[in-house]
């Protein structure tokens, strides 16, 4: 076959029970901690209270935002375990 028609097999990824457990309580500490956060603005501003219903869309929107932030910092942690495992066994 020339060089521009090789077909690449793919290999399946398995995603565990633990990690989908993982991740999904990461995704509830983010949801809780934004709610919080919006239950925090709401009496700090003194405003209606009926806004913690009508602002559900931000608070889900907020919940996802706070997810990649931990994603990307257990990402950086998880890089820099890797690196010192690394370099102190060498």
């Amino acid at each position: 076959m020339p060089e521009g028609n090789k077909k690449i097999k793919m290999k399946d990824t398995v995603i565990t029970a633990k990690r989908k457990k993982t991740e999904l309580l990461f995704l509830l500490a983010s949801f809780i901690l934004a709610f919080i956060l919006n239950i925090y603005a709401i009496s700090t501003y003194e405003t209606l209270w009926s806004e913690v219903f009508t602002t559900f869309h931000i608070t889900l929107l907020l919940t996802l935002v706070i997810y990649f932030l931990i994603w990307i910092i257990r990402l950086i942690v998880l890089g820099v375990m890797t690196l010192t495992r690394k370099f102190s066994k060498g």
